[in-house]
């Protein structure tokens, strides 16, 4: 049986930590999913097909990274992929009391799930997608904090 990952998210951009988190999660998995949820709460700032074009550029050279996007539950969406993992990244304790309490529901709803909690590197700790879009809103340069195959997309 293959050790499949998901790695949810909306990516609203990618951002390097998620790109950190991934790269580093490979040799756990034969497959990592890097999946777009579709986020009910969420208005997401840069489309799904520019969202998705960036997290393929971003892995490119890596065969063991799929790209794909879902609009169900993570758990189902899990299932349909035979994944019985999820792959989550931790920057401080909020993010691991929300997290924990997501992956704790996602046991209860599908039983075989295991949620695989990776602390971001120290540098990567204040970088989310929020910041990098705040950033952009007020032109300032977001270089530093997306991958590099994507960076020519921004400051232009």
């Amino acid at each position: 049986m293959k050790h499949i990952a998901i790695f949810p998210g909306s990516f609203d951009p990618i951002t390097k930590g998620h790109q950190s988190i991934v790269l580093r999660a490979l040799p756990l998995f034969d497959e990592i999913i890097v999946a777009i949820g579709e986020n009910t709460a969420k208005k997401e700032k840069f489309s799904l097909s520019k969202r998705l074009d960036w997290i393929e550029r971003t892995f490119k050279d890596y065969s063991k990274v799929r790209v794909e996007s879902f609009s169900s539950l993570l758990v189902d969406y899990c299932r349909q992929k035979e994944a019985k993992y999820v792959l989550r990244g931790l920057r401080n304790s909020v993010d691991f009391q929300y997290e924990r309490n997501i992956a704790l529901i996602n046991q209860e709803l599908y039983p075989e799930i295991e949620t695989i909690f990776m602390l971001t590197k120290p540098e990567d700790t204040a970088i989310s997608s929020s910041f990098v879009r705040e950033i952009l809103s007020f032109g300032g340069d977001v270089k530093k904090f997306v991958p590099k195959q994507i960076v020519e997309d921004f400051n232009k």
